[in-house]
């Protein structure tokens, strides 16, 4: 016959007392109070592991922080799941790790896992304002928290002040770029849902504004004003050479001498410096070989076309055409990026002179179809090298010739 055990009383736990050696007190179906020679007294629940049959112990907490009734409770809870042929300790370790691993996943952890995903499909200049605007605005108040416990109003909290400088565009970026790292959570098996979903429904949507241009017939104000410039003539000849190839400022800004091909009169722009990460290949018309010829007496023996003033071993600043309109009397009237807009405006006025889409591919805006991108790009480049040489005539003509550092009529 079975020996039972009689169940254990608070008041012979609260009595027992620290031996030279460590003993136990059984409380009857594997549970067990332990007490050490230090007087320390812990819950022990001894069974048989599934499967393996071997026995262990499991380790529920220590007396009196651990009550006799709450660990009969985890004694109970611990012989369900042997019923369900789980081993108790297994599980304990699970959960554990689950916590540890909530606890280590980071929001700013996650993200940094993120951004190298991402930082392969964007400009690198792209992906800097991507990483710099996280540092800047979330890091420092939720990038220590957990992924896992993140809700809509931590970050609604970390954006409300910059919604109220203004900054609405600034909000609607980060909450794009929050949202991308929690997908990448779920997607990766470190969240279930995407608790920040509809954060930019608690912010009013920017209004968009466009780059301020001038209209094509106002570019001879431009061009006189241009020319009588206390500019450098660096900065000069890269507003004429945005303004004649349609490029972003920061595509011009970063040209290089080894990307110009004199010979067959092109530039050929790495696919790692586009927006849309794809080689453009631009059509040098008479004009812009005549400026480029200007500034390789200035930097041919330097990588870059235009370097910077202050370390001519770099680029020169994308801003500083920028600067120097605002410096020339166009603030609010024209940017460096509103050069491509004269271009645009002045093209698609020609009654279908240009083909739409040749146009779009001076400007490079690429296809979404990427079938009808790959023949675009191979159809249109004559037919863009007739438009780029009508466009740069059209600039001369505005400047009445002497006033264009690209003129050929000189």
């Amino acid at each position: 016959m079975a020996r039972l055990t009689k169940p254990l009383t608070d008041t012979q736990i609260k009595q027992a007392k620290p031996k030279e050696k460590i003993y136990n007190l059984a409380d009857g179906e594997g549970l067990a109070l332990r007490i050490k020679p230090n007087g320390t007294k812990s819950w022990l629940f001894d069974y048989y592991r599934p499967f393996t049959k071997k026995r262990t112990s499991l380790t529920f907490g220590t007396y009196p922080s651990l009550s006799l009734a709450d660990a009969r409770k985890q004694k109970l809870a611990a012989k369900a799941l042997l019923a369900e042929n789980i081993d108790p300790k297994d599980k304990r370790e699970e959960e554990h790790q689950q916590q540890r691993t909530k606890l280590t996943n980071t929001l700013q952890a996650v993200a940094e896992a993120w951004f190298i995903v991402k930082k392969a499909s964007v400009t690198p200049d792209y992906a800097e304002d991507i990483w710099r605007s996280l540092e800047l605005h979330i890091f420092p108040a939720i990038g220590n928290m957990p992924i896992s416990q993140i809700k809509a109003t931590h970050a609604i909290d970390t954006l409300r002040p910059i919604a109220a400088k203004g900054s609405l565009e600034t909000v609607k970026r980060l909450s794009q770029r929050l949202n991308e790292i929690m997908i990448f959570a779920i997607n990766t098996g470190l969240i279930d849902a995407n608790t920040l979903a509809g954060i930019k429904a608690a912010f009013s949507k920017p209004v968009t504004k466009n780059m301020p241009s001038l209209n094509p017939n106002e570019l001879p104000e431009l061009m006189v004003t241009l020319s009588q410039a206390s500019i450098t003539k660096t900065t000069r000849c890269l507003i004429e050479f945005e303004l004649h190839t349609i490029v972003r400022p920061s595509e011009a800004a970063k040209a290089k001498w080894e990307e110009i091909d004199f010979i067959n009169a092109k530039w050929t722009i790495p696919a790692h410096r586009m927006k849309m990460s794809k080689d453009h290949v631009i059509p040098l018309s008479p004009q812009v070989i005549n400026i480029l010829k200007q500034m390789k007496l200035i930097s041919g023996n330097r990588d870059y076309i235009f370097p910077s003033i202050k370390n001519p071993t770099t680029h020169i600043n994308a801003q500083t055409a920028n600067a120097a309109l605002i410096r020339m009397g166009f603030k609010g009237r024209l940017v460096s990026h509103g050069l491509r807009s004269i271009a645009s405006t002045a093209l698609n006025e020609l009654d279908n002179k240009f083909d739409g889409d040749v146009i779009e591919a001076a400007l490079s805006h690429t296809e979404k179809n990427s079938v009808r991108s790959a023949y675009n790009h191979a159809t249109y480049y004559e037919r863009r090298i007739e438009l780029m040489c009508w466009w740069s005539n059209y600039i001369e003509d505005a400047a009445t010739g002497s006033f264009s550092l690209g003129a050929t009529n000189n």
